[in-house]
């Protein structure tokens, strides 16, 4: 299982988060908090995150801009349901907790990663992937997962500042 660890922790500088696999740093992220890209380094590869017209992409650093190996579509916002390309594999992601913001990922049907969350009073974002998707697809994944999180959490911040400023 992946982790996404506290920034400036496990050896990562500050600004960048460790990805643990068993308390093990695997990757390192570098997340923006402002926009949604990242940098991800995943042994001696360089991955850049970033959302190019409505979608999310990933491609390494070293490939031209605008090219993608990965990429993430909302599909909708109502039921929050995303569809993935990982190198040609397709996969579904779908809600698989409202209440723990929990996502399951299915390629053909079959569940093949599900998300989950650290306890504790920041709680981070968590990936159980079976062992055939590659590293650096479990961390686009992972991004992904971080990705959805804040946008839901800036969505029930605008409702609540709406309902309490509509109340007063």
């Amino acid at each position: 299982m992946l982790e996404l660890g506290k920034p400036g922790t496990a050896g990562t500088p500050t600004g960048v988060a460790p990805v643990l696999r068993d308390g093990v740093v695997v990757a390192a992220l570098a997340a923006s908090n402002w926009k949604d890209s990242a940098t991800a380094r995943i042994g001696d590869r360089e991955w850049v995150f970033s959302r190019h017209k409505g979608e999310l992409t990933g491609r390494r650093a070293a490939e031209p801009e605008g090219s993608a190996r990965v990429r993430a579509r909302k599909v909708s916002s109502w039921k929050g349901t995303w569809t993935v390309e990982l190198e040609g594999t397709r996969v579904e992601v779908e809600s698989g907790s409202v209440w723990k913001g929990t996502h399951r990922f299915l390629s053909g049907g079959r569940q093949v990663a599900v998300s989950g969350s650290s306890g504790g009073w920041s709680p981070r974002p968590t990936l159980d992937a079976e062992p055939a998707i590659p590293l650096d697809h479990q961390v686009f994944l992972l991004w992904l997962e971080l990705v959805i999180r804040r946008r839901n959490t800036a969505a029930m911040t605008a409702v609540t500042a709406g309902a309490v400023a509509g109340g007063s």
